[in-house]
């Protein structure tokens, strides 16, 4: 059984940085993507950034370029999504989640078939 578990999240001020994790289970990490997505209050699901297992090239949305890094411990299996220069709009639940291949612009599901069930992450003064 696939499995996606999320931690992580707090409250941090504007600025701040945070690491998230997702530890996987339930399959191996070496052929598929693995993606990180997050819904604010009040609004759809975004794609965030993507890894792919096997080759490790990345994608971010232009909003997290250069703030966000998205990374994958095979030998853990876990990605992580280390997230810096904070902003108050990247409140949101954060959700990491596996497919066979990645669509960040592509909502509702943006091409991956099981997720997790989210960690919030809140920046506020």
């Amino acid at each position: 059984q696939v499995q996606l578990v999320e931690s992580g999240g707090g409250l941090v001020q504007p600025g701040g940085s945070l690491r998230l994790s997702c530890a996987t289970s339930g399959f191996t990490l070496h052929y598929y993507y693995i993606g990180w997505f997050r819904q604010a209050p009040g609004k759809e699901r975004e794609g965030v950034s993507c890894i792919s297992s096997s080759d490790g090239i990345t994608y971010y949305a232009d909003s997290v370029k250069g703030r966000f890094t998205i990374s994958r411990d095979n030998a853990k299996n876990t990605v992580y999504l280390q997230m810096n220069s904070l902003k108050p709009e990247d409140t949101a639940v954060y959700y990491c989640a596996i497919g066979a291949f990645c669509g960040l612009s592509y909502s509702p599901n943006f091409g991956m078939d099981y997720w997790g069930k989210g960690t919030l992450v809140t920046v506020s003064s």
